[in-house]
């Protein structure tokens, strides 16, 4: 049985959402039968993204995901030499030059490990130029390499692309569901279960999100802001954004500690172009981290604004700030439905400015700008 091979610590333990996902992995690293190059497909929140992780952990531990050794925590923490991250890194999507310092890493050995392992998110935005350099070593890449790429659906992803890797579907998990399980899993009140999920996403990444007191300060900081817009002046928020962006970058420091404490113990054996891989790779990881931290903060805000259209709107459904009931409040004595419509709206469209690589902090000073605009107008 598939279960019986899962160790109960493993990273692929967690995906309780997706047991058809967690027991084929786990049946494949198993039985030695690991694709080449897989692609994880399914809506946000789906867990793709935590399955990759996890695949990679069994992959790159020894005991075949054993969640305790060194290089099981290495992986849960995403420090991991041999586990490589990508995501676009301009408006358009992934540059050729992305494209070919993978393939530079993958010619090189692995640090630590006997395998490497390469997490391509968004792979909708490898468009043809920058495929057409990945989909040889895409089909027969190096024996100690799997890829790993995430998307949304076949439909969006080049088809020479999709035709190279083994699909694997992930089905919508319904909050509520997420909900049941990162309360069972933390012991924490339904509300706080609900509200976890809202901001993180998917279950394994609500209760990582329920252990890190720095990111539950960012959710009060950000939660903070919106409540003060309505007696904030341009200044004021202008000012206020840098505090804000001090705190979305506290979570990094001890990712950045553990990332110079690997680069000094291994700077002495390891050859310059690996050092400088590494130094490389650990910088991606900070971006991505940074831009996650963002990624929260803007959904507590929406989630925040969808509390008080449903107040607004008299829907009897429980909100999800419940313990911040006070702000939602104040949100609905003020502004209409049409204003919280609008300024949703304005969240959706910091994202896609997100995506596009636009200054983060630049892109918090005018979301808020905007969302207080449509919060007042009459």
């Amino acid at each position: 049985m598939a279960n019986e091979i899962i160790a109960e610590r493993s990273l692929l333990a967690r995906l309780e959402t997706q047991p058809r996902v967690r027991d084929f992995l786990a049946q494949a690293v198993a039985t030695g039968r690991v694709s080449h190059a897989y692609l994880f497909l399914g809506a946000p929140g789906s867990g793709k993204l935590d399955a990759a992780w996890a695949l990679a952990q069994q992959l790159i531990c020894e005991n075949g995901g054993c969640g305790s050794c060194d290089a099981c925590v290495r992986v849960a923490r995403q420090t991991h030499p041999d586990v490589h991250y990508f995501s676009p890194e301009s408006a358009v999507g992934y540059l050729i030059d992305q494209v070919r310092a993978l393939l530079a890493e993958v010619s090189l050995s692995p640090i630590r490990s006997r395998r490497k392992v390469y997490i391509i998110d968004r792979a909708e935005q490898l468009r043809a130029n920058t495929a057409n350099a990945l989909l040889k070593t895409l089909e027969e890449p190096p024996a100690n390499v799997v890829f790993i790429l995430l998307g949304p659906s076949a439909d969006m992803i080049l088809p020479t692309i999709v035709s190279r890797c083994q699909c694997v579907p992930f089905r919508t998990v319904p909050q509520a569901r997420s909900a049941e399980l990162v309360e069972r899993a933390t012991g924490v009140s339904p509300e706080r279960a609900r509200m976890a999920v809202a901001v993180a996403g998917s279950p394994a990444r609500a209760a990582e999100f329920l252990k890190s007191a720095e990111r539950q300060e960012v959710r009060r900081a950000m939660l903070r802001q919106v409540d003060y817009l309505a007696r904030a002046d341009e200044a004021d928020i202008l000012t206020s954004i840098k505090d804000l962006m001090a705190v979305i970058k506290a979570p990094l420091d001890e990712v950045k500690s553990t990332q110079q404490a690997v680069l000094d113990r291994d700077s002495e054996y390891l050859t310059r172009g690996a050092l400088k891989q590494l130094e490389d790779r650990f910088k991606r990881e900070l971006s991505h981290r940074e831009r996650s931290g963002i990624m929260e903060a803007l959904a507590c805000v929406r989630s925040l604004l969808r509390d008080a259209l449903l107040r607004l709107q008299g829907v009897d459904e429980p909100i999800v700030n419940e313990d911040v009931s006070e702000m939602v409040d104040r949100l609905c004595a003020t502004a209409t439905v049409a204003g919280v419509t609008a300024a949703l709206d304005v969240v959706a469209q910091t994202e896609r400015r997100l995506a596009r690589n636009v200054t983060p902090q630049l892109a918090l000073e005018v979301m808020l700008l905007d969302i207080r605009k449509a919060l007042t107008c009459p």
